[in-house]
């Protein structure tokens, strides 16, 4: 019976079968946080465990199906690998690799040339939530930790149930965000909470995310068909004028990143609605709840930077990368060689498709020269004053034309996944954005030269 209504509501909203279940899977999340706020919030920890993985359970086999078991398989070996290798570094390589292993094994086997929605979305998610656990763990036995590690160690190995409920948890299984499992305690114990011994006063705020998933939904909804990747790759684009097919790809990026926004912002309405989203007291007394935020949905349409626009999307993916590799990385004593690193891995975590690893190339290349530029104007007097001028109106108009642009253009590897078809869109406008990118890095200096006083040339470092 559901079969068939999923299908005639699939047709009548346009979607796909798979998106339309993925969207209903998010949207039950709210009644499943409201069942828990008002049936469970006093009862045992088991109690919880179970709910929220019997809920994540039927979550994934409604999306899944039968093919739940990789994730319950691999939520089994990282509990014994937890159990039998104890609180080692042997541990965290071994997560690590099998996890990884695991994950890309699963995207060779079920690799297609367009963007499916399968078991392998999830399992990403898992990926990272079972290797952060490990570290968390190994965490629990060092010293000397920072407060970020303070907040997450574990001083125990959690029970099997425990693993489950955290890693199934409805708020969080399918898209995200990513959360420890010391936050996922701290929720089961109800101490997530503005008002202490009970539930969290969290309707408003998990209502506004809410209203803000829907309508980031409905602009996706509107614009995305007039948008399609297809388009690229047809004799129409290709007979555009230049000028055209560069704003083609500053609007495509600029609304079907909306896929994604709405689906972070609704999943994280849930979380909020649960409690897992609160964050404690803000410095004006107020209580956040932003614990969960994976979008700052006004920076994002409102920076002009690539630089802003990365620290306002997939922020919870972010910080785990920056947590567990780049800073991971501090006994190398590069900067550079663990940004490079953690980008070389999360281009490989979404995939095997080589437009994963030019999307991240072409992030650290346009991030190196957006520092620059910062640095560039703001030793130069004379576009110190451009900059805090009337014109400042019409750079701000140029500048997110650039940002955008640049976006799509980095982006759009990363959708068309294949090698033979970004690099038809890339010929289709001359490399122009790669032009762009080097002709700015060979004449920095000579600018730096020209505009900046003598005394303040060095570029100084980024913090």
């Amino acid at each position: 019976m559901a079969a068939p209504l999923l299908e005639k509501l699939s047709e009548s909203l346009g979607s796909p079968e798979p998106a339309v279940r993925l969207i209903l899977s998010i949207l039950i999340g709210y009644p499943c946080a409201l069942v828990y706020r008002r049936f469970l919030f006093y009862k045992a920890p088991t109690v919880l465990h179970l709910y929220h993985a019997l809920f994540g359970l039927a979550l994934a086999a409604f999306n899944f199906g039968t093919q739940l078991s990789h994730s319950a398989v691999c939520i089994l070996v990282q509990f014994l690998m937890l159990r039998l290798m104890g609180r080692t570094i042997t541990t965290v390589l071994s997560s690590f690799f099998f996890q990884m292993i695991y994950l890309l094994a699963g995207y060779y086997y079920t690799a297609t040339e367009e963007y499916d929605i399968k078991w392998t979305m999830p399992h990403c998610v898992l990926t990272l939530k079972l290797v952060g656990l490990a570290w968390d763990y190994y965490d629990g036995g060092q010293e000397n930790l920072n407060a970020e590690q303070k907040m997450s160690a574990l001083t125990s190995v959690p029970s099997l149930l425990e693993m489950f409920g955290f890693s199934y948890f409805y708020g969080g299984f399918l898209v995200g965000p990513q959360f420890t499992l010391r936050s996922y305690q701290r929720l089961v114990a109800g101490e997530l909470t503005d008002s202490p011994g009970k539930p969290p006063n969290s309707a408003i705020p998990a209502l506004k995310r809410f209203g803000l998933g829907l309508l980031c939904l409905m602009l996706y909804t509107i614009f995305s068909p007039s948008y399609p990747d297809s388009y690229f790759l047809t004799d129409e684009f290709q007979a555009q004028p230049f000028w055209y097919r560069c704003v083609f790809i500053s609007l495509w990026a600029k609304f079907n990143l909306y896929k994604y926004v709405s689906c972070w912002v609704i999943a994280e309405g849930a979380c909020v609605l649960s409690g897992l989203g609160y964050n404690g007291v803000g410095p004006d007394g107020q209580h956040l709840w932003n614990a969960c935020t994976n979008m700052k949905v006004w920076l994002f349409e409102t920076t002009p930077l690539f630089q802003g626009t990365i620290s306002s999307f997939n922020i919870n993916t972010n910080a785990w990368a920056a947590r567990h590799v780049f800073k991971r990385l501090k006994f190398v004593g590069n900067k550079t060689v663990s940004h490079v690193t953690t980008l070389f891995f999360l281009a490989i975590w979404h995939g095997l498709h080589s437009g994963y690893i030019m999307c991240f190339s072409m992030e650290f290349f346009i991030i190196i020269i957006e520092r620059q530029a910062q640095a560039l104007v703001r030793d130069s007097p004379v576009l110190s004053s451009m900059a805090n001028s009337a014109l400042y109106p019409v750079i701000y108009v140029v500048q997110q034309f650039m940002h955008w642009f640049l976006m799509g253009y980095s982006l759009m590897p990363f959708c068309l996944f294949a090698y033979e078809k970004w690099l038809q869109v890339y010929l289709s406008v001359y490399f122009c954005g790669h032009v762009c990118l080097i002709v700015t890095f060979l004449i920095m200096p000579y600018l730096r030269k020209a505009l900046v006083p003598q005394k303040d040339r060095s570029p100084k470092k980024e913090e």
